[in-house]
């Protein structure tokens, strides 16, 4: 694939799973005017009707008839995407020329395995925009998602350079910033697990701790710091099961580390010491003021 040979605005992009991330991405596009032909696939019919009727897309079709394009963006779930290419494998090829392949997804290990074994017809890249919301769905999808956020991709030994830069094409029109990740799937999957799944987990646990009090009034007395803490509890369980199973070694592994910390936390509390406590918590406040 000749690196001179793509260009964003001649090209017809494949969005396959019209929610929050692929919705959004097919809106920067138009709104940009950033590719030729903007083609959606999904398998909820109401999102295809929403999506047609509001011109989120130029039009819809099925993911064989979606593989004649140059871009195909994989935006469903994680375990959806592993299963899009497998069907990937089995379906005939469309024209003579490679099909770029990127996913949004939020484990990289798994899906850059997979996308090992396509076959050359197929050129792959891994892609992760650290971006979202907490609700899911076509109604939620905003133009400016992806604005000024970080997208890491994680290219494969296949990768071609021509297929390296439309990505880098798409991440521009999206007003992203780029990130090719060094350290491979298996780094990218080790450190989302501590600042993205984590807090999920953190959130899903200060949910339960506070439905478990069993006091409605407790809902009366949560103010923006609980709301805050709380929020990414609301994402989509579907979306978050995935993650948290194809990421599982290195979220159990954030989560020891976790449960080691917070089980340092309760000794210090049970002793009553205001000196030790005072030390033990100066560092994250340090931290979390610098970094933002």
């Amino acid at each position: 694939m000749d690196e001179s040979g793509f260009a964003l605005s001649n090209c017809r992009v494949s969005i396959v799973g019209l929610g929050l991330m692929g919705g959004s991405l097919a809106l920067a596009l138009r709104g940009a005017n950033a590719c030729r032909e903007i083609v959606g696939v999904d398998t909820d019919p109401a999102a295809l009707e929403m999506a047609r009727a509001h011109a989120v897309v130029d039009r819809a079709c099925t993911l064989e008839a979606a593989l004649d394009c140059d871009l195909l963006v994989l935006a469903t779930p994680v375990q959806v995407i592993l299963s899009q290419l497998e069907q990937l494998s089995r379906l005939p090829p469309h024209g003579s020329r490679p099909v770029v392949v990127l996913d949004l997804g939020s484990t990289k290990a798994a899906i850059v395995a997979a996308m090992q074994s396509l076959p050359s017809r197929f050129d792959p890249v891994g892609g992760h925009p650290l971006c979202g919301k907490e609700v899911s769905g076509l109604v939620y999808a905003v133009a400016g998602l992806y604005q000024d956020k970080t997208f890491v991709l994680t290219p494969l030994a296949r990768t071609s350079a021509a297929a390296l830069a439309l990505a880098h094409q798409l991440i521009a029109a999206l007003g992203a910033r780029p990130l090719v990740f060094p350290g491979g799937p298996e780094r990218h999957d080790a450190l989302t697990a501590v600042t993205s799944h984590l807090p999920y987990a953190v959130a899903w646990t200060l949910m339960r701790t506070a439905q478990a009090v069993g006091d409605d009034q407790v809902w009366a007395m949560a103010a923006s710091g609980f709301r805050d803490t709380s929020r990414l509890a609301a994402s989509d369980v579907t979306m978050m099961t995935d993650i948290l199973l194809t990421n599982r070694a290195a979220i159990l592994e954030a989560l020891a580390r976790y449960r080691a910390e917070l089980d340092r936390l309760v000794a210090l509390i049970d002793v009553g010491d205001t000196g030790a406590l005072h030390a033990a918590l100066a560092p994250a406040q340090a931290g979390r003021s610098e970094l933002f």
